[in-house]
């Protein structure tokens, strides 16, 4: 890692940025223990597809910890999947997701879970998120939700009929990372939470929810509390303490998850610890908290009740790489609000379009010195091994101000807007060898993951749904189209072109991309 450039990170529990230190530093000169960065992020709950706001989330946390490796980290990255406790409002109240669900489908709640989780996974795959170190089921825990219960009952909890309640006012500083301690803030967010007759406090949370008498849950275990299920704030509390330990480096999550969730988190990780305040960041449970702002969508189908909410596959459905969304995502500051539009969706398209081609000629130009046998380096220009140590040697002078500005930019709180103007001024460097200048490109995009030197111009042309004509039909009357025109028969060429947009397709002639046609 960079000592000149260190990284910082903006904590929303103090709201300032940070430098980066972290709780494990390792062995200074004994590379086989490097530093760890040990990282954990609220996963989905998997009762529907994720829309494509969710999604920001993780390529937000995806983007964090390409950044901790590329600064030389030894990344250990948690995310969750929540199939039993998120209750239908965030705050507390209502009824199990994963339980209305499967009411609602007459189906088993563990075959809904199964599927949904499938269908998160693929579109994490389609946006080039790395696999976590290890994916926890919130199901596979219950057992240790039990026990961190048990042990911080006595002192900060209290049974009701309806469970078992934690008493916030056991801990010091609740609420302070969604600044609840002022009268405004705090009335807002306890405007939306249940009420509960016999709750000490107006924001004391479920640790345990009892099943009603005379009812049954497809997901309830025995308890010293009754049969029931854990509260969706126990269960992340638990997860990312067995597998990370406390404190560990950094919690992420997106910014509704600052004003309940994860405050909630926060006074049980104290009453599990310590009960001391929040002026010392590691009693938290983490050193750092981060959240994502939101994905702004004007028209109302970013919400999973407007039926053809806004996921991926509709994206792609319509004919648009997800890979343009990763970008779309990265040209907008993760804290920052990022309004969705189609036309701004096809601007990223188009823009990831150009990087792909102009990688696509260096790697044809670097294809043809190796065969002229002109020798290459040792170092291989796929994959994501790349760190800028080793973006050295030769030619290495031409790229200096670029290569440290695109450090400088990601280690400045993930400034991604920046560091992919950076790649693009890569791409546009001449006089250099293809070879140097992919290794340059290798590492930057090994912290951007917009796979740049394995993706192909084919790999962008995604058929839409609605589409009838094939694309060999359109090559066909493409080349139709070409001999007409050179044989100047322009009222051919015309109703040739005509054919293809009523068909959908629209014929690029002159574009400077060289992509020759679209479906609409």
């Amino acid at each position: 890692m960079s000592d000149a450039i260190p990284l910082k990170l903006f904590n929303s529990l103090t709201r300032q940025l940070e430098p980066f230190q972290p709780v494990h530093p390792g062995v200074p000169g004994e590379p086989d223990k490097p530093a760890e960065a040990r990282v954990y992020t609220c996963g989905p709950t998997v009762y529907n597809y994720p829309h494509i706001g969710n999604m920001r989330a993780y390529v937000f946390a995806d983007v964090l910890g390409r950044t901790l490796s590329f600064k030389g980290y030894k990344l250990t990255h948690v995310i969750n999947i929540t199939d039993v406790g998120h209750l239908t409002d965030d705050a507390d109240a209502g009824e199990d997701k994963m339980e209305k669900v499967a009411a609602e489908k007459a189906q088993s709640i563990w075959d809904i879970a199964r599927h949904y989780t499938e269908a998160y996974w693929a579109d994490i795959k389609a946006l080039n998120i790395r696999q976590p170190a290890q994916w926890t089921i919130a199901t596979d825990y219950i057992d240790e939700m039990i026990q961190f219960a048990k042990a911080i009952a006595d002192k900060h909890c209290y049974e009701l009929d309806s469970g078992l309640y934690f008493d916030v006012s056991t801990v010091a500083d609740y609420g302070r990372l969604a600044r609840a301690q002022t009268e405004d803030g705090a009335n807002e967010i306890m405007g939306r939470i249940d009420e509960v007759e016999g709750k000490r406090n107006a924001a004391d949370f479920a640790i345990w929810r009892k099943t009603p008498p005379g009812e049954k849950r497809q997901m309830e275990w025995d308890s010293p509390w009754g049969r029931g299920a854990p509260g969706w704030h126990l269960e992340c509390s638990v997860m990312s303490g067995a597998v990370l330990g406390f404190p560990f480096d950094i919690h992420t999550g997106g910014i509704d998850h600052r004003e309940i969730h994860h405050p909630n988190e926060i006074a049980q990780n104290q009453a599990h610890c310590c009960t001391n305040g929040l002026d010392v960041a590691s009693n938290s449970g983490a050193n750092v908290w981060m959240h994502n702002n939101f994905l702004i969508e004007r028209s109302g189908k970013m919400s999973k009740s407007s039926g053809e909410f806004l996921r991926l596959q509709l994206l792609i459905d319509k004919g648009y790489h997800p890979l343009a969304y990763r970008l779309m995502c990265l040209q907008a500051h993760y804290r920052s609000e990022l309004e969705f539009s189609w036309e701004g969706l096809q601007a990223a398209l188009v823009r990831l379009k150009r990087m792909v081609m102009a990688v696509t000629q260096l790697k044809a130009r670097h294809a043809e010195l190796v065969s002229a046998s002109i020798a290459p380096s040792q170092a291989s220009v796929e994959g994501e091994k790349w760190t800028l140590k080793q973006v050295q040697g030769d030619e290495f002078e031409m790229f200096v101000d670029l290569v440290i500005n695109f450090e400088a930019s990601v280690s400045d709180d993930l400034n991604t807007p920046i560091a992919v103007t950076l790649l693009e001024d890569v791409l546009a460097k001449k006089k250099v060898t293809p070879e140097k200048k992919l290794e340059v490109l290798a590492a930057m995009d090994a912290v951007l993951g917009l796979n740049l030197l394995t993706l192909e111009r084919q790999d962008l042309r995604i058929r839409p749904k609605a589409a009838t004509i094939t694309e060999a039909e359109i090559d066909a009357r493409l080349a139709e189209r070409k001999e007409a025109r050179a044989a100047k028969d322009f009222a051919r060429s015309d109703a040739l072109r005509d054919e293809l947009a009523a068909a959908g397709v629209e014929v690029m002639d002159g574009d400077s991309l060289g992509w020759e046609w679209k479906l609409g």
